[in-house]
């Protein structure tokens, strides 16, 4: 069967970048939730007609298409507001469970799907997954690397961070926690070396149940 996998964390931590890496270097297929989200609600989609309605025309752009910066000042950090977003948008769990199974079925025997999704652990998603990895970083870096990527201001740069929620809560649920502060290199043979381990395990028949399991059972979790 298929490797599955799940990964999330800490805005700005490096999410894309493992994913990016697994899929150029193992051959994963790998899937960004918030862009296919973007998709549910990109112009002439019954999810466009929603969101305007919801949040007003001044989200749109001159192109005609939803301003995300303009709309993410609206709901980051108002857990309100970015709910009724994501009710706009459709039914986005429904959406990534079916990807899955999708994944499940079609993808060949020794194949590795990387849904890197921010909400992974508060969803079912892991139902239908094999492992959760959790990437992280400290404070400091990731406003340092959001004001160098996406050209915000600290204060923009620190409400982001405010409106995540703290790594140390989904810890565990994670089956691999990897914390990004040092060189890219070292972060990346990380992921080398756990990867290796995973499809090891997975031939194997010995990897273990996700801890997902477990973290709701005990309520640590959701």
């Amino acid at each position: 069967m298929p490797l599955l996998l799940g990964v999330t964390g800490s805005i700005a931590a490096g999410k894309s970048l493992l994913c990016t890496h697994l899929a150029e270097q193992h051959g994963a297929l790998h899937v960004d939730a918030d862009r296919e989200v973007h998709r549910m609600y990109a112009p002439d989609t019954p999810g466009f007609e929603r969101v305007v309605a919801e949040f007003g025309e001044e989200i749109v752009g001159e192109d005609g298409v939803i301003d995300r910066r303009v709309l993410g000042g609206m709901v980051f950090g108002k857990p309100e507001r970015m709910e009724a977003l994501r009710t706009a948008i459709g039914d986005i769990p429904a959406y990534f469970m079916a990807l899955l199974e999708r994944w499940r079925k079609e993808l060949p025997e020794d194949g590795i799907g990387v849904l890197e999704a921010v909400n992974l652990l508060e969803r079912d998603y892991m139902t239908k997954a094999d492992a959760a990895w959790l990437v992280v970083a400290a404070g400091e870096t990731a406003i340092t690397r959001l004001m160098e990527t996406r050209s915000l201001s600290r204060e923009e740069a620190e409400q982001r961070l405010a409106s995540a929620r703290d790594w140390r809560e989904r810890a565990p649920a994670a089956d691999r926690i990897f914390h990004n502060d040092g060189t890219q290199e070292t972060y990346l043979a990380a992921v080398d070396e756990a990867i290796a381990e995973t499809v090891a395990a997975r031939r194997a028949g010995a990897l273990p149940r996700p801890r997902w399991y477990a973290a709701q059972e005990s309520g640590a979790q959701g």
